[in-house]
């Protein structure tokens, strides 16, 4: 991670942290419901979606602070779908972020629960913040609808659990995967660009950057589950080879894998020099997403 990157998360990574949590516990929550869902959510996690939203701010020049109710329900959105993906019926794991899953905590029956009021609080936060025009608003929830429901992640997992125990295509991975994982990333930085009023050419190279970077995340992620452990990922490595999934690694092998990563990392920085924007902090973002460790 770039020293420039470190630097950005560590300073706004414990504000969004503080107000995630904030926005839930103020709230009038049956109990043991408000427990589950902070456990997650205070199971911590790179936060790479709300700190993309943040780092587009940052990046032409609006306060962060505008940005902070749509980064926590990004992330809001982000943690209900990991307590989902863990459970019995879907990828049935029994750890995430280091820690037992939800539903290993709190039963199953809760774990879902939680899961839908973190979903639907992601909605209710942005509607009912007063940092945003009418206008804005109604843009936000639906392009955050758009990016998180069947057009976008809970498609692409659908996508994902009917590949399993077949050989896919990589056209076919790659709808996958623009769908499950690049769908809420895209929403971070168009999300972004909405909130700091850039323009129209400004909006489509991001969107470009923001697509390679959908890209990039998966693959690492694939490279991650056959090179890493469990212990540095936090979660379960080799599950991938285990359900016989589909990867960038096993289509292309581990080599072509690591030179398709290349190939679009290269394409978000070329995205981002259309705009002016090729060396500063949403460059140094793709390369640490392109080259994280967990």
């Amino acid at each position: 991670m770039s020293e420039q990157v470190k630097s950005f998360i560590s300073k706004n990574l414990p504000l969004v942290d503080a107000h995630l949590i904030e926005a839930i516990g103020k709230q009038d929550i049956v109990e043991s419901l408000k427990k589950s869902m902070i456990y997650s959510l205070e199971a911590g996690g790179k936060r790479v979606r709300p700190m993309l939203l943040l780092a587009v701010l940052e990046e032409f020049d609006t306060p962060l602070e505008k940005g902070f109710d749509v980064a926590c329900a990004l992330e809001y959105i982000h943690t209900y779908s990991l307590i989902h993906d863990d459970l019995p019926a879907m990828d049935n794991d029994d750890l995430r972020r280091g820690k037992p899953t939800n539903h290993v905590v709190f039963g199953e029956a809760t774990a879902i629960l939680a899961g839908d009021a973190l979903l639907t609080e992601a909605f209710r936060l942005i509607a009912a913040s007063s940092d945003y025009s009418a206008e804005q608003k109604v843009e936000l929830l639906n392009l955050l609808a758009e990016s998180a429901g069947a057009l976008g992640m809970v498609g692409g997992q659908l996508m994902d659990m009917e590949a399993e125990d077949r050989r896919v295509e990589l056209v076919h991975l790659q709808s996958i995967h623009a769908n499950k994982t690049g769908a809420l990333l895209r929403f971070s930085v168009v999300g972004g660009a909405l909130l700091a009023g850039a323009d129209q050419i400004e909006r489509q190279a991001l969107t470009r950057y923001a697509e390679s970077l959908g890209v990039l995340f998966q693959i690492q992620d694939d490279i991650l589950d056959v090179t890493s452990n469990s212990e540095k990922l936090g979660k379960t490595a080799g599950k991938d080879e285990a359900a016989n999934k589909s990867t960038y690694p096993s289509l292309l092998t581990l080599e072509g894998a690591i030179e398709e990563r290349s190939r679009y990392h290269q394409q978000a920085i070329e995205a981002l020099q259309t705009i002016g924007k090729a060396d500063g902090l949403l460059k140094s973002f793709a390369d640490y997403i392109t080259f994280r460790e967990n």
